[in-house]
């Protein structure tokens, strides 16, 4: 027993032992959290909701690390003596329980996030004021993310003395410094703006279909600095949030997501429209991509051998549009084909002794249908 006592007098024993107890505390810790992570994932299982296992998956990482460094905390001011190592250990453990923290935090903000976004259903076809919930809590997310970071940040740096003593002298030259600053990040805190005015006013949501730069896509993912729009083809095109705000582009999706889609025939001048046209209500009476609010042809154009004719379309959105106008194209051109075929475009030549010696000569390279 003396010889026990004279060992945990001795500093650098304490030291020792203290590890080995915090190393066996730790340990046990972590068999009762696997333990009881395993009760609440079979817990969770039975349940239909799946907001509790998106909690567990979130949490159960930064949790164990808190207790961890909750343990480190209690052990070491148990049996380390020495004031030099005591604040070196007690420094950085404060830092880590300071950092666990904030990320418990950062976590359970996503949590609170992903319980109201789970609640709105983008997937209907009427899903306009979801698609603006669903842009504004993506943005904001994103802001309270990162003034939690900077909170965190901050406190960290002020558990150093000279750290915080560095920031007392730095309040005294703050006006100079915020000058250079802004001068220097004048574009950068533009762009931080300008996220923050696309969240207000929404000229753009997620999943909104746009026409930019001459591509056709979706908006994908929306920043505070940066939007992501997936192109048709796979592609993704990322442009500042300012180019929003400064240049135009076409949203087919601000209002509503129906949308009209033209086709454009090229026929002789004695093919029958109204035949064409009775043959398109046929094609679409039991077509379902059609939404039945609009079909219909008109000439909208002459020309010297030939006339446009438009067939305009309604669908519900642009991708069904896209579908249904490729579809009738087809049909109505196969139509033209087995029942008019003389009725394509031709040029005529004509020649100088009469109108009766006139011939026509069918070109089907210069056919412009569809």
């Amino acid at each position: 027993m003396d010889f026990i006592r004279d060992i945990l007098k001795n500093e650098e024993y304490q030291v020792w032992v203290g590890m080995f107890f915090f190393l066996i505390s730790s340990l046990v810790m972590y068999l009762v959290y696997k333990y009881a992570l395993r009760i609440l994932k079979k817990t969770t299982s039975r349940t239909k909701t799946l907001i509790d296992d998106f909690v567990i998956d979130l949490l159960k990482l930064p949790l164990l690390w808190l207790v961890i460094w909750i343990l480190l905390k209690v052990f070491s001011q148990t049996y380390i003596t020495s004031p030099a190592v005591l604040d070196i250990v007690s420094n950085i453990n404060n830092i880590l329980l300071i950092m666990t923290t904030g990320w418990i935090i950062i976590k359970m903000v996503r949590v609170i996030f992903y319980h109201f976004q789970h609640r709105l259903d983008i997937n209907s076809e009427d899903n306009l004021v979801a698609r603006q919930n669903l842009t504004r809590m993506k943005i904001f997310e994103g802001i309270v993310v990162g003034l939690i970071t900077m909170v965190i940040v901050a406190v960290c740096l002020m558990t150093f003395d000279k750290v915080r003593a560095v920031g007392v002298s730095l309040l005294t030259s703050a006006g100079i410094a915020g000058i250079i600053v802004g001068l220097a990040a004048q574009k950068s805190i533009g762009a931080i703006l300008a996220g923050i005015q696309i969240t207000i006013t929404q000229p753009i949501r997620l999943d909104d279909v746009v026409i930019v730069e001459g591509e056709w896509g979706r908006v994908e993912e929306i920043t505070l600095t940066y939007v992501v729009i997936k192109i048709w083809d796979e592609r993704r095109l990322v442009l500042p949030v300012n180019y929003f705000m400064e240049k135009p582009f076409q949203n087919w999706t601000r209002t509503t997501s129906t949308i009209l889609g033209t086709v454009y025939l090229y026929v002789d001048y004695k093919f029958p429209v109204p035949v064409l046209r009775e043959h398109l209500q046929e094609l679409l009476a039991t077509h379902p991509k059609w939404d039945r609010r609009v079909a219909n042809i008109q000439v909208t154009d002459t020309k010297q051998n030939y006339k446009e004719l438009r067939v305009l379309l309604s669908t519900m959105n642009s991708s069904t549009n896209w579908d249904l106008r490729t579809d009738i194209r087809e049909k109505l051109i196969d139509f033209i084909q087995e029942n008019y075929p003389d009725c394509f475009v031709k040029s005529r030549i004509t020649g100088s002794v009469s109108a009766s010696d006139e011939t026509e000569v069918s070109t089907p390279e210069k056919n412009p249908a569809g």
